[in-house]
């Protein structure tokens, strides 16, 4: 996958948004073993608690828990707050967000519009709230979870997928202006995975081929092992890396020839 010379994790703080099941608790888990202290954000403070006990136990680490709807202004605006003002934070993971399956002209519009506040409005706030202390401390870690409807839209509905593009292209950009000063922007593309997601959207994980189903645990492992390796993109499922390098290859000989003075002869168009 393509990697970046910046990868390096630093001990310090790590906030992670949707921490309270699923992907985000595994996260907690993860980093709080690999010394990180941690900010838990999601919306049940109850499950919050339950974890952060847990995980303060387990490890010695400090846990705190801010719970905070994301899809709102006012809440995200704390959590906003906190990136600015907590130096310790290293590490910001947006792991928070919402999907369907359901087909785009079945599902409700003012559900597609809480869904672009959440995945896409709330990460790129987020961001742009940590990014600066970041770059004045020379070091920070972003891990963005995106999906591989990112990269092939046509397999959910397409709001989601649009904004799963949106945080793979976020990431590659942040990477493009940010890596050369200390950060490590990873965007992160499961496939399907064994999380309560298939379930809210009405189609419980069991209705799925097994064989395309990845542990929630072992796609964590992988997106993390793909950051200590450096990678600014993880596919957790994906094999065969050359693939990617060739996807990214043909994407980078598109740059060159998508714009120009002239629309090109293909289309007869009279200069």
């Amino acid at each position: 996958m393509t990697k970046n010379n910046t990868a390096t994790i630093a001990e310090g703080t790590a906030l992670i948004t949707g921490a309270s099941t699923g992907i985000g608790a595994i996260y907690a888990d993860r980093l709080a073993r690999r010394g990180y202290d941690l900010i838990l954000v999601a919306r049940n403070r109850d499950k919050l608690q339950a974890l952060a006990a847990r995980l303060s136990d387990q490890t010695g680490r400090a846990v705190e828990v801010v719970a905070a709807d994301l899809s709102d202004a006012a809440a995200l605006a704390r959590v906003e707050r906190i990136l600015r003002e907590d130096a310790s934070i290293t590490m910001l993971v947006n792991n928070a967000g919402v999907g369907t399956h359901a087909a785009l002209l079945e599902s409700d519009v003012d559900r597609m519009e809480e869904m672009v506040r959440l995945n896409v409005t709330a990460l790129m706030r987020l961001t742009y709230a940590a990014v600066p202390g970041f770059v004045a401390r020379g070091q920070g870690t972003i891990i963005n979870i995106a999906s591989i409807v990112a990269l092939a839209p046509e397999l959910l509905n397409g709001v989601y997928g649009g904004t799963k593009a949106f945080v793979q292209a976020f990431s590659a950009s942040l990477n493009h202006e940010l890596g050369s000063k200390g950060l490590h922007i990873q965007s992160v593309l499961p496939g399907a995975t064994a999380t309560d997601f298939w379930e809210a959207g009405g189609l419980p994980v069991e209705n799925l081929p097994p064989e395309i189903v990845m542990r929630a645990e072992d796609m964590v492992d992988a997106a993390l092992a793909g950051l200590d390796q450096g990678e600014t993109c993880t596919i957790p499922a994906l094999a065969d890396v050359e693939l990617w390098r060739a996807y990214e290859a043909a994407r980078a000989a598109l740059g060159p020839q998508l714009s120009a003075r002239k629309p090109a002869a293909r289309f007869g168009v009279a200069a």
